[in-house]
């Protein structure tokens, strides 16, 4: 089983932007609540493959949205 990842955000606003972004470069994500036992300002957060986490910090270094931690769950 591939280990999954949690790209924690400030808002819900920059979840949906990149969610947007990575499902449109074809990575497949999904929103989902922050984990309990990670604590950050937004309440949800986006969910990736861990396989697929090199290709996303290449498109968040590329539009330089913020992330405010990156979590193996």
């Amino acid at each position: 089983m591939t280990p999954q990842v949690v790209l924690l955000v400030y808002s819900t606003t920059h979840a949906l932007q990149l969610e947007q972004l990575l499902a449109g470069h074809g990575l497949d994500c999904k929103l989902v609540p922050v984990p309990r036992h990670l604590s950050s300002d937004c309440g949800i957060c986006v969910c990736i493959a861990g396989s697929d986490l090199a290709s996303a910090r290449a498109l968040i270094a590329e539009t330089g949205l913020e992330v405010d931690g990156v979590h193996e769950i």
